[in-house]
This record gives C-alpha cells, structure tokens and sequence, in this order.
C-alpha cells in the first residue's frame, strides 16, 4: 500500500490495492518530485516524531522540576577596610575590631556570606567603588560620597579630633583657631576632604599611621584623626605620653558602603539587621567587649 505526502493537501482518499491517488475520481498522476510515498516510511517517520514530541515533554518536565528544586543562590559580598583600631584591625591573622565584628554578626543572620580584607584606606575604598558585589567600612556618610554607593548601618560612630604633641600648650577652642597650622591627614579620607574645602593648610600621607610619627617630628602641627573610646592605638605604640587630643571637631556615624550594583533588598536585609543588633544589645555588647580590653592593657 502505498500514499502520497501531498494526500493530507488535496484531501484525495486511498484506494486499496492501487498505487495512485484518485481526487473526486479522476486518476491524479503527480509529476516528479511528487512521488508516492510507502505508507509503512510514513508510519515510521510519524513514530518517531510522537517519540520525540514525548521525549521533549519530558525533558521540559525534569528541568522545570530541577529549577524548582533548585536552592536560591547564596548573596556573597567582598567586603574591604583599613587598618584603624578599635573598629578594624589585624588579630592573629584575622579581622577584628567594633565594626568588623558587627558586621560579621550581621552577615551571619541575614544568611549572607562575606569576605574582610584589609587594605590602605584609597584601595579599599576603590575596591567598593569598582566590584559589584564590592563594600567598605568604616566610611562616612558625605554629600560627596551619598550617590555613589548604597549605605549600611551605621557600623559606628567617631569623633574628628584634632592631635597635637603634650609638650605644647594649645589654645584651640574650634577649628578656625587652626587654621594656618599644618594638619596632617590621608589620602582619599574625609577628613581631609573636610579641611581642604574650609581652606585649611593640609599634608596628606598615604597612610593615616604615618602622622603620629610626622607630628613627633615636627613636620606636621595637628593630626585629624577619627577617635572614639577604647581605642588603643597611642598606647600600642607609645605615644600615649607624647601626643594627646586637643579639640574634637565633628562627630560622625560610619558606615558599610557598598557598591551600587548590590541588590536594594539585600540592602534593605541587612540595615534591618543593624536595627535588630542595636535594640537587641549585641551591638552594645560589643562594643564594651572592646572598650574593657583597651582598659585592661
């Protein structure tokens, strides 16, 4: 038996026992390369098409079950800051301080994982800056600053404190008395974006630990430095007898911030987690962790 891949067109009927196609019966010679097809290669093609059909229902069935099974992938953050105690430091290999361990507490329960990496100050910064899934801390939160990144927190807070050495005696009772005195500062913080745009006379370093020893020596007048209690970091070092505060002039909150590409409701998680570690007291708790090991020393 035999039938023609052009019957299901012309709507012709098959004849038993003949080898052509009749249409309203008259006999329909199809010229080449219309030519009679066995019936038995048509089955078999129709067969193997339904098993394909069959095969990709069910291959779209497993992968749409695969995609439902599928856990929601893990949020991963590169997190970057500087060396500056009590809020970050080096520990035994390892990242510590206020801010650091605040933020591990945080990343923690909101199911986030996380890297800390130290770095001078301009790197860390630009770290956040430039990676997607890039933060930094601790950073304050400047008109300048506000539209580059998306803000966490705060982590902290500081004080901007003017450091002079204590064998002279100071009379400055708010900045404009400092002005004309050269004020040691770092580059890419903000408080040297803060002095520069009031006019004062700035001596940026690369890094903010090499102004204790400038101002020792005479090269400097003030240092600008972010203090905040149970820090340690002039009795680490010896200077506790030699350099002391002179005139604290801003108070500021610090923050996580992170790179605009982060996901606005993973920002949203984690601010809520800050929140929750403040009224809970695991911030406060801390915080005095740190302050009695500074007392202690």
């Amino acid at each position: 038996m035999f039938c023609s891949v052009e019957a299901t067109i012309s709507g012709c009927s098959l004849r038993k026992n003949h080898a052509r196609w009749y249409a309203g019966g008259a006999v329909n010679n199809f010229p080449s390369p219309l030519r009679a097809v066995p019936m038995a290669v048509i089955q078999e093609n129709q067969m193997r098409f339904r098993q394909l059909c069959i095969g990709l229902v069910i291959l779209s069935g497993s992968l749409s079950a695969m995609t439902r099974a599928a856990p929601p992938a893990v949020p991963y953050l590169s997190i970057t800051t500087e060396s500056s105690a009590p809020s970050s430091m080096l520990e035994d290999g390892r990242v510590v301080g206020i801010a650091t361990d605040k933020i591990r507490v945080v990343m923690e329960r909101a199911g986030v994982t996380h890297d800390i990496t130290l770095l001078p100050w301009k790197r860390a910064y630009a770290a956040a800056l430039q990676q997607a899934n890039g933060c930094v801390y601790s950073a304050t939160r400047t008109p300048e600053r506000e539209a580059l990144f998306k803000w966490i927190g705060p982590t902290d807070e500081a004080q901007w404190v003017l450091m002079g050495r204590a064998d002279r005696a100071w009379r400055i009772a708010s900045l404009e008395d400092a002005r004309g005195l050269r004020i040691g500062t770092y580059a890419g913080d903000a408080r040297d974006t803060y002095l520069r745009s009031r006019g004062h006379i700035v001596d940026t370093s690369p890094h903010d630990m090499l102004n204790p020893p400038k101002l020792l020596q005479g090269r400097i007048d003030l240092w600008a430095a972010s203090w905040r209690a149970g820090s340690d970091v002039l009795a680490r070092n010896g200077w506790d007898k030699q350099i002391v505060p002179v005139f604290v002039f801003n108070r500021v909150a610090v923050y996580l911030a992170c790179n605009r590409a982060v996901p606005d409701a993973l920002v949203k998680r984690l601010n809520a987690e800050f929140e929750t570690i403040e009224r809970d007291g695991t911030a406060s708790a801390i915080e005095r962790r740190y302050e009695r090991r500074a007392t202690s020393r």
